[in-house]
């Protein structure tokens, strides 16, 4: 079994981990030159962005050619997905993708501009438990599309839609760096689009922000120093790492 997943905090990793087989970035793979895959089951998994799906994750898509006769998905989501499964599965058929199994998992939110993550922590969203019937299912082959409702595909195509009217809604220029910032390189390493480079200022290094940001906010929620902000966020000292995952895999994921 071949998993390709994306990561930016380590929920989505988290998950393909937990389903075992063989791992590979979704990243890494657009950074290659290997786009042809076949096994007796794969999987997709990556977040949930914009109630629909990573822009990264659309470009591999796009990319690649997967042969299966069982490609399964799953969108990990913090508080909705709205149409954002049912958006992907005809995305992928677009694509000479078809996809047997589709569903999305709850977890953390860590969308800084919307939620506070320090009561994001303290809620119970029974991650395990959901997992399991997750994983009972596609060990059985079972066939399902979460296709949610009419009017979620309609909130998602709206969305959709908003976004290309308005592009830089989410975009470098919404991040700021403070005086925290000692230059370590964390942001450049965890960042999937090599959208960040290391400048040697005068006084000390900082990061320098190109213009092909997934917005996965990785640079925030990541940097050892808390240094790089979001100007509208929730709570401007509270972050995010999955648990289960360490920061060593996402660098490794995404660099």
């Amino acid at each position: 079994m071949k998993i390709f997943y994306f990561t930016a905090t380590g929920n989505s990793l988290d998950i393909a981990k937990r389903f075992g087989g063989e791992l590979y970035s979704i990243p890494k793979i657009l950074k290659g030159d290997k786009f042809d895959f076949e096994d007796e089951k794969i999987g997709i998994i990556f977040p949930c962005y914009d109630a629909a799906v990573p822009n990264i994750v659309r470009e591999f898509i796009k990319k690649v050619t997967l042969k299966s006769p069982y490609i399964f998905v799953i969108m990990t989501y913090g508080n909705f997905t709205l149409g954002g499964i049912n958006w992907f599965v005809k995305f992928a058929q677009e694509n000479n993708i078809h996809i047997q199994y589709a569903d999305k998992l709850l977890m953390i939110d860590n969308y800084l501009p919307v939620f506070d993550m320090e009561k994001e922590k303290l809620k119970s969203k029974n991650i395990n438990e959901n997992f399991n019937r997750l994983l009972k299912d596609i060990n059985q082959n079972k066939h399902y599309i979460n296709n949610g409702s009419f009017l979620d595909s309609m909130a998602t195509s709206t969305i959709q839609s908003m976004f290309k009217i308005f592009p830089n809604f989410n975009s470098v220029k919404k991040f700021f760096v403070g005086n925290d910032c000692n230059g370590c390189g964390t942001c450049s390493k965890v960042c999937p689009r090599d959208n960040i480079t290391i400048s040697k200022n005068v006084d000390k290094s900082k990061p320098v922000y190109g213009q092909n940001c997934e917005f996965c906010l990785a640079c925030i929620n990541l940097c050892p120093q808390k240094a790089i902000k979001l100007n509208r966020e929730k709570n401007s000292n509270a972050r995010f790492m999955n648990e289960n995952v360490t920061l060593k895999e996402i660098i490794a994921a995404n660099d």
